[in-house]
């Protein structure tokens, strides 16, 4: 047996597992409830909470966590500010949802959706249709959009129903194939720094009656890959983009509302042998292991045909009392892709689930190098990685 340490007596259930709050605190449950209430048709208002608004504007900043935010008051005042009610709004989290990273929480937010219907469960998944592993962040290799997820964004919706929608980013984030999927509906606008971007978004909020306007950044999740969220550098970002979300509230127009949110949150993770546990050089856990997908939070393992129950078995014995390994069917069941699933989503879900509860990580050295050396890592269900911000401000 390999000889991993372990600081926990007791496997994790599948059933002990804090899954989203899919339906009524989950950021796909965001976008719904702000375009009911500009009465776009077929969606609905989960986030009873939320008051309506003419104009709306969700500011999403990659990789800031509710837990993260709170830590660091003095680095983000304006937003701990949010927290409260002091400035007319209040501060919750929502749950990202499973797993908790960029490509699977834009196509939730976007869509409205959570995973198991809208179809990227993870960062790199298996498509049935191929056998290969897809990166559905940087949608290599390439597979045709609308077949991936085929369902109509909210801000088509919206656009549809007669709401000036907008969305105001980077400008190589206009023909992206996620972006297409996930974010697009009435106008995209490309702008290359942060202070363009929330000049550019207030102007967009202010030109329609009705209007549905989403703004992004960033950096804040960049540098704490790089650095950790320990290093002068991810402090910065968060200072910078403070003053960012303080512009932006400063233009707002009237009878507008501005939400301030993240696709998820972050932990760093040690550099040894205890943390970063090596599945190119385990060979139990490689032990009739197909494909490997995910990250190392989040694991999607695609097992050889007829050796699924084997890996189960394996994985739960090796990694068992640091993360929740499921089976696809016992991840499905216990809700952690959403309440249910689309069939043709069912088989991108590994044969087995493996979500982190510890600071730990299964790397893969040899084929995700990169990705093995970030510090800072999310993909789970723990709060650091889950809760993100649901800050408001209205005028």
């Amino acid at each position: 047996m390999s000889q991993h340490v372990w600081d926990h007596p007791e496997p994790l259930t599948v059933a002990s597992a804090p899954v989203p709050e899919y339906g009524s605190g989950s950021l796909a449950d965001l976008l719904p409830t702000l375009a009911a209430g500009m009465d776009v048709p077929d969606l609905t208002a989960s986030l009873g909470e939320l008051s309506p608004a003419d104009r709306n504007c969700v500011f999403l900043i990659d990789g800031l966590g509710w837990e993260q935010l709170k830590a660091n008051p003095d680095e983000a005042p304006f937003m701990s500010s949010l927290l409260g009610s002091s400035r007319g709004g209040t501060g919750r989290p929502l749950t990202a949802g499973y797993p908790a990273t960029t490509a699977t929480s834009l196509a939730s937010i976007g869509t409205g959706l959570p995973p198991g219907a809208h179809g990227l469960p993870g960062y790199t998944v298996r498509n049935p249709e191929t056998g290969e592993l897809m990166n559905q962040l940087r949608w290599i290799p390439w597979t045709k959009p609308g077949t991936w997820q085929p369902y109509p964004t909210v801000f088509q919706l919206a656009d549809a129903a007669g709401v000036h929608t907008a969305q105001v980013s980077a400008p190589q984030f206009q023909n992206t194939p996620l972006t297409k999927i996930a974010l697009s509906g009435g106008t995209f606008h490309g702008r290359l720094t942060g202070e363009e971007r929330m000049d550019k978004a207030a102007e967009q909020l202010a030109a329609g009656d009705r209007s549905l306007v989403y703004t992004y950044y960033a950096e804040v999740d960049g540098k704490g890959h790089r650095f950790g969220m320990d290093s002068d550098a991810w402090r910065g970002q968060l200072m910078y983009v403070d003053r960012l979300v303080q512009r932006l509230a400063e233009q707002l127009p009237p009878r507008a509302a501005l939400y301030v949110t993240a696709d998820h949150g972050m932990i760093d993770v040690p550099f040894d042998e205890e943390h970063r546990i090596d599945f190119d050089a385990d060979w139990e856990l490689r032990a009739g292991v197909a494909l490997l997908g995910g990250e190392g939070r989040a694991r999607h393992v695609y097992a050889v045909p007829g050796a699924e129950s084997d890996v189960l078995t394996c994985w739960r014995e090796v990694l068992g009392e640091q993360f929740w390994v499921a089976s696809r069917d016992e991840a499905i069941a216990a809700g952690w892709f959403g309440p249910h699933i689309d069939e043709r989503v069912y088989a991108r879900i590994g044969d087995v689930v493996a979500a982190a509860r510890d600071d730990v990580l299964i790397i893969a050295s040899e084929r995700e190098p990169k990705e093995s050396a970030m510090v800072g890592n999310h993909g789970s269900m723990t709060p650091a990685e889950q809760h993100v911000p649901l800050l408001e401000v209205r005028s």
